[in-house]
């Protein structure tokens, strides 16, 4: 491709951008004050009145925090997905990436001081401001998320300007998206209404928009660094603007369809009903919807129109861009003003009992088995999760057998009924109960590292992935690279060590049950998440070892592993034995909410009973899988040694008695 004109390099050059970023900031601003003016957000009678500084303060930072983060986490996810490296537009987008993170600490700490003013209600030179500001930044839910955000937002800014490969950028991305976390449990996420919907929601909302918002800026700031002119001296590679556009592209429409998908579940959590978007908040709900259909035109447009025409027409493209980044900066503060105005729903339910209040959500009809498997809690994280992976494999196996290759319809079935599995694990009846009562919570655990597991193993999903994604050529890393890189980094090589492993799946019971940790995953949203993506990737790793076929990892010899195997789980037995025998109540403070009256020590010792029980299954198919295994490498063996002989007309047999043959000659007659 020819370097960009003339007129693209200008229109995406410091001028350009200059240019660009004040209308994005300008709109961003003038939406935000308007709708804030128009929603109540700047009257002191509906929200309190803090002051002018908190009242207009506050939402200008927490813009600039935005945009500034979009910006931080957009230009490494460009530089880590989208760019090859060495280039000089790499080098670009990680340097943006880290003074956008510069910028987004500074704000962060900006916003931090002023919801400590709104809270308190009183200015940092007042007396005894000090102590009430670290008191809310060390003990009050809302302080403590967005001391954390500050705290990682300088950590991005500081990988930024550190950052010189490939990890590096990969780091910056995956820290990036880890300070966008706290900010989903404040706003209107904090309330106890529909409480684990609206957090996840509002983390998806707020890693869509991220990623979708700062890979445009970042795509236009490396724009005049692109063509086979641009940016390659000292050995640097070059980058096709069409490539980066259109990569771009694929990554906008999925951002684009969480974004949607997030908006409309938060959106109907505030809301209530229809009769909601009569308020000035569905009003502004109704902008974001008009600019979330616009931007997804911006996007058809592109993918349709301009980037089969960016060889000869790159300003054109430009632009568009331009046009839409404003039009980003516009929706951004319509989500600030969102998050500053009252809902027609209340954050905080009144008339809940201790039990709702505590869950977030109302409590579900007492336990039958046939509720168990009829009543629904969906988590909208691993709807997510499992819908995805279910999907994209079964289109993985479609577009390996369009090209005529071959794919077991055995992996295929494991790797279906293990996504269903997840499915009904993690919002299905073991969701709903598993934190109401210790037995039902046992089952789920139970059920999530023993059952799912080994369905999903048996799928090979790596395997698959590495057949049908196309290998990159120009030296950046895409979703098959970056797959490998984690397939032989050391990090694997050491958790998917059979003894680490091992220690994983079975040490970590102990640790879990017998610490804080376990209420802390009761109490909180994000610990239990944290918990379940624990459990789950534990006893993958752990059945990876006996039956695995996919790379990675080291795999013992088979009767090691039977060995290793038994002695796992029989310390997992022990696990169930201890709780069925112990006489001191886990988390018994959470349960007593859940279950007053109820005979708490009975229902843990029956979670004891289910997780020494419920191992024999899954630990039998382990144990059949692994002997399959061992005997079909016999087979395998036998067929290498066969193939081999035919090909050398069986030297090694041959060599074996010709060596039997001098020993014999040496020996002579026996007598």
């Amino acid at each position: 491709m020819a370097a960009p004109t003339r007129t693209a390099r200008s229109a995406s050059g410091t001028g350009g951008v200059l240019l660009t970023s004040s209308a994005v900031l300008l709109a961003a601003l003038a939406v935000l004050l308007t709708a804030l003016a128009l929603a109540g957000g700047l009257d002191p009678s509906v929200l309190g009145d803090p002051g002018a500084l908190v009242r207009y303060g506050l939402p200008v930072a927490r813009t600039v925090h935005d945009l500034s983060a979009a910006l931080a986490v957009g230009g490494f996810a460009v530089a880590t997905f989208l760019l090859p490296h060495p280039s000089a537009a790499w080098n670009r987008a990680v340097r943006v990436a880290g003074v956008a993170g510069g910028v987004w600490a500074v704000t962060a700490l900006l916003v931090l001081v002023l919801t400590a003013m709104d809270v308190i209600g009183a200015a940092p030179g007042a007396p005894g401001f000090g102590a009430q500001f670290a008191q809310f930044a060390q003990s009050i839910d809302l302080g403590r998320a967005l001391l954390v955000t500050t705290v990682l937002a300088a950590v991005v800014a500081t990988v930024g300007a550190a950052a010189a490969t490939p990890a590096g950028a990969a780091w910056g991305f995956a820290l990036g998206v880890l300070a966008l976390m706290p900010l989903s449990l404040s706003g209107h996420a904090s309330g106890s209404s529909s409480h684990e919907t609206a957090v996840s929601s509002l983390a998806m909302h707020l890693v869509g928009v991220t990623v979708w918002v700062g890979g445009l800026a970042a795509v236009l700031l490396v724009a005049p660094l692109t063509g086979r002119g641009a940016g390659t001296a000292k050995g640097q590679r070059p980058v096709d603007l069409t490539t980066l556009a259109s990569r771009y592209s694929t990554v906008a429409l999925w951002c684009f369809a969480a974004v949607a998908l997030s908006g409309v579940l938060n959106a109907s959590v505030r809301l209530g009903s229809w009769s909601g978007l009569a308020t000035a908040y569905g009003a502004l709900v109704v902008g974001k919807v008009v600019a979330l259909v616009a931007l997804g035109a911006f996007g058809f447009w592109h993918r349709r129109r301009t980037i089969p025409l960016l060889a000869s027409r790159p300003a054109a493209f430009v632009r568009i861009a331009a046009g839409e980044l404003v039009l980003m900066g516009a929706a951004t503060g319509l989500g600030v003003a969102l998050s500053r105005s009252p809902t027609p729903v209340p954050d905080d339910v009144p008339g809940t009992g201790r039990a709702e209040a505590l869950l977030g959500e109302p409590l579900p009809p007492p336990l039958t088995w046939g509720r168990y498997f009829t009543q629904l809690s969906p988590d909208l994280l691993w709807l997510a999760v499992g819908g995805v992976a279910l999907v994209a494999y079964l289109v993985g196996v479609r577009r390996l057998r369009a090209r005529g290759d071959s794919w077991p319809v055995g992996r295929t079935i494991w790797w279906v009924a293990g996504c269903v599995a997840l499915l009904f694990v993690t919002s299905g009846g073991p969701a709903a109960y598993g934190r109401i009562t210790f037995s039902a919570h046992m089952l789920q655990h139970m059920l999530l590292t023993m059952a799912v597991p080994p369905l999903l193993v048996l799928g090979a999903p790596v395997t698959l992935a590495l057949r049908v994604l196309p290998a990159r050529r120009d030296h950046s890393r895409g979703a098959r690279e970056w797959l490998l890189t984690v397939v032989h980094s050391r990090y694997l090589a050491v958790v998917g060590h059979p003894l680490v492993a091992a220690a994983l799946f079975a040490g970590s019971l102990i640790v879990f049950y017998y610490s804080p940790l376990f209420e802390l995953a009761l109490r909180t949203h994000v610990g239990h998440e944290l918990m379940m993506v624990h459990f789950l990737g534990t006893g993958y790793l752990f059945a990876s070892v006996f039956i695995g076929v996919d790379p990675g990892g080291v795999r013992p010899p088979y009767p090691l592993r039977l060995l290793l195997l038994l002695a796992t789980m029989a310390f997992h037995a022990f696990f169930g034995v201890a709780l069925m025998q112990g006489q001191t109540l886990l988390a018994p403070t959470w349960f007593e909410a859940m279950t007053p009256g109820a005979n708490l020590l009975a229902n843990q010792q029956e979670g004891g009973d289910i997780a020494w029980g419920i191992g024999e299954v899954p630990t039998l198919i382990l144990v059949l899988g692994t002997a399959i295994g061992w005997s079909r490498s016999d087979d395998r063996e036998n067929k290498r040694r066969d193939r081999q002989a035919a090909r050398d007309g069986d030297a090694d047999l041959a060599e074996y008695n010709a060596m039997l043959q001098r020993i014999a000659d040496r020996e002579g007659p026996r007598s």
